[in-house]
């Protein structure tokens, strides 16, 4: 037994010396150029981790990605990236449900400041190109009040909707408005 547990020790040693990481960071104003480079740093076996929209000391109002490698990961990733970005929620439900029907998986949303001034929603989708097409559903429900969201979440889940998502964001017409995303199951 004690030979044993000295094996599982070695082991455990052994698995935690060969996780080794690599991360890029990608900071940009325009959703366009944040796109093309998640999708080069996908070709170079990068997956996206998380994103958030804001101010940064240099950079001004930036869209942020963090993108990571397991450097101890032999087999190629074959994952692609589009990022959708609107201030009209009409919008955003179609280009998402476009997606879905490509086999794009919701991974994140946050909320960019543009360069116009305004303030977009963008999603972030992506798209395992090694598994075989599953079409995906999704609803994007948007409200100024909570209470009707909750209403709209009960009846979404009803039918079958799972909420993966939420952000706060100003509306095309100058209000704010709660903003989720939820996928059928």
């Amino acid at each position: 037994m004690r030979n044993f547990a000295y094996l599982m020790i070695i082991a455990g040693v052994a698995a935690a010396q060969s996780a080794h990481f690599d991360y890029r960071v990608i900071a940009t104003t325009k959703t366009s150029t944040l796109e093309r480079e998640m999708n080069e740093a996908a070709d170079a076996g990068f997956a996206f981790v998380d994103a958030m929209g804001g101010q940064t000391a240099f950079g001004g109002k930036e869209g942020v990605v963090t993108m990571i490698k397991d450097l101890g990961r032999s087999e190629a990733q074959r994952l692609t990236y589009r990022l959708l970005a609107t201030n009209k929620t009409s919008t955003m439900q179609k280009e998402m449900q476009q997606l879905g029907d490509e086999g794009f998986e919701y991974r994140a949303q946050s909320v960019f400041s543009t360069s116009f001034g305004g303030q977009e929603v963008v999603v972030i989708m992506e798209r395992d190109r090694a598994k075989p097409l599953q079409k995906i559903s999704y609803r994007l429900i948007a409200t100024t009040k909570t209470s009707t969201m909750q209403k709209e979440l009960r009846e979404a889940g009803e039918g079958g909707f799972r909420a993966v998502g939420m952000t706060v964001a100003k509306s095309a017409f100058g209000g704010s408005e709660v903003i989720s995303i939820l996928r059928g199951e």
